[in-house]
């Protein structure tokens, strides 16, 4: 599928899932070389930048969330990139693209054409490339609210599974970007050469490089939030364990005297007092019990218990 959108002396194109023949027909429209061909065919499996002749190649892998199977993907998206055009390439839906695209063709209808330039679409390209990652942060980041109430309301079992996939989350869109730097800042400093856009493009290329960064700062930091979050379950967790064993052992503790009480008076050895008297099960069994609750008094007031 191609898409083209005209403005002041350009136009971008946008090919989703096309084929081998409109990668080519488009190549051979704005003169792109057969190396950009050939990596824009084929998946690339690493962020990349190259020059070929006047056009400009990168290749940036962005997470995004998968509706199908609830995980975190890359999708590839490869720029190429003329003094008086843009092409983008993707082999799936890319939605922030799709709604730039919307965006435009409302705004074509409303007020015509725009009046941007190249350097200025491709700006507002990676604004909304990286938006759509900051709003996906900050949807993942509200799930930490509800954990952390879940974690202290007594489910803390159920959140170790939900904070180990809010890491993974933030894991995979970290590394994301931190591929992209590189590449992404050669690409920008290709663009200042004066057969792309010039000097003058210096402070938007600034401009891309920061949002870029305030993202990855911003996923790092809930990352670290995430974190610990996990150390303060896992605390939580250990604690109830301690309580759970310090509980136990002191039942075990109350019971122990009173089994060996059991096990001396069924010996029935001769001699053997109380057990002859009528009453003697009785007796033995308030003996028993009048143990078992000066140990629990006593263990109540060291605080051990209750």
């Amino acid at each position: 599928m191609i898409f083209r959108h005209e403005y002041k002396g350009g136009v971008w194109v946008d090919l989703e899932r096309p084929s081998d023949n409109e990668v080519k027909q488009i190549a051979e429209e704005f003169s792109i070389g057969q190396r950009t061909v050939t990596e824009v065919l084929a998946p690339t499996p690493a962020p990349l930048t190259a020059r070929d002749g006047n056009t400009a190649l990168l290749v940036l892998h962005f997470p995004a969330h998968d509706e199908e199977d609830d995980e975190i993907k890359n999708q590839e998206m490869d720029f190429i990139v003329g003094h008086n055009f843009i092409v983008t390439v993707r082999y799936e839906v890319v939605i922030p693209l799709h709604h730039l695209k919307k965006l435009l063709e409302a705004q074509e209808l409303v007020t015509g054409r725009a009046p941007i330039t190249t350097d200025v679409l491709l700006e507002i390209l990676f604004a909304h490339l990286y938006t759509s990652v900051r709003d996906h942060t900050n949807h993942t980041a509200n799930h930490l609210g509800i954990i952390e109430s879940d974690m202290f309301s007594g489910r803390k079992r159920t959140t170790v599974r939900l904070i180990s996939s809010v890491s993974r989350e933030f894991l995979h869109m970290e590394s994301a970007l931190a591929n992209q730097e590189g590449p992404l800042t050669r690409f920008l400093k290709l663009l200042e050469q004066p057969e792309f856009f010039g000097s003058t493009f210096t402070e938007r290329a600034e401009r891309m490089i920061s949002e870029r960064t305030q993202v990855a700062q911003l996923i790092k930091t809930h990352r670290a939030i995430t974190a610990e979050l996990r150390e303060t379950n896992m605390a939580l967790l250990e604690t109830h364990q301690n309580e759970i064993m310090k509980t136990l052992t002191i039942v075990n503790f109350i019971f122990l005297p009173l089994g060996l009480i059991a096990w001396i008076f069924a010996m029935r050895t001769n001699g053997m007092p109380i057990i002859e008297s009528e009453n003697g099960f009785w007796i033995v069994l308030g003996i028993m019990f009048a143990v078992a609750l000066a140990l629990t008094i006593f263990f109540a007031r060291k605080r051990w218990i209750f």
